[in-house]
């Protein structure tokens, strides 16, 4: 894919949740299944960074538990960000806002501070592949030892209803030619109309990102939705001797 086109990918995401993100907030108001089978799973004392962390919604659910370590969410939608500062009275959580797709949104981020780092519904939004190499290496440099990288990524196309927002590249002033296989434009149709770029993973896919960064997947498992097949959470861990 060409920078350009990637840019071009980057400004529909960024307007579709500037313009769309009190509505699409209203539609997020609870975890999906899978990401409360991970916060079940979680020991409690972990130093999490929450990338694109959207409304909040995830810190409110570790502030109900017995969750005690420290939470750090980044998204750069003002809308959801705004949502997401509105937290239970004792929990601490730091929320900023940070473009994935800028070469500088770990700034500010210690190298190997993190014991957990994760992407719900996040890299499916990355446009093209370069981008999406330098997000998960700067995501590898910021784990600690013996951390964990947890992620989740939509899988829409299991959905014959979901296919059915399946729009042609024209509406984005795009051609198929331009875009990258398993690229799709996707309407919205609530608080009004609008449209986001979603990019199809597969796990064969996701197993080559994670090895050209440092990665090995632990586990993988499918969840959400009717039939608990609209999102695939990977869990991976850096390999030794890299990165």
């Amino acid at each position: 894919m060409q920078a350009s086109t990637a840019k071009k990918l980057q400004d529909l995401n960024q307007r579709f949740y500037s313009d769309f993100g009190a509505p699409f907030s209203a539609t997020r108001q609870r975890l999906q299944p899978g990401v409360h089978k991970i916060v079940a799973e979680l020991v409690g004392d972990e130093r999490i960074l929450d990338l694109g962390c959207g409304n909040g919604e995830l810190a409110r659910c570790l502030a109900e538990g017995r969750f005690h370590g420290t939470y750090t969410g980044l998204d750069f939608s003002l809308p959801l960000l705004s949502d997401a500062s509105s937290q239970p009275a004792g929990f601490s959580a730091l929320f900023r806002q940070a473009d994935l797709t800028t070469p500088d949104w770990d700034q500010g981020l210690a190298a190997a501070e993190y014991s957990l780092i994760t992407a719900f519904a996040v890299l499916h939004h990355i446009p093209s592949l370069d981008l999406r190499l330098q997000i998960l290496q700067k995501v590898r440099r910021l784990l600690a030892p013996g951390g964990q990288f947890i992620h989740s990524n939509w899988q829409f196309l299991n959905s014959e209803k979901l296919k059915t927002r399946v729009q042609p590249w024209v509406a984005a002033d795009l051609s198929q030619a331009e875009v990258d296989e398993a690229d799709y434009l996707l309407d919205w149709r609530g608080g009004g109309s609008g449209l986001r770029y979603v990019h199809h993973f597969s796990e064969p896919e996701l197993s080559r990102l994670a090895a050209a960064t440092g990665f090995r997947v632990l586990h993988s498992f499918l969840s959400d939705g009717a039939g608990g097949r609209l999102g695939l959470y990977q869990v991976w861990e850096p390999q030794e001797g890299q990165g």
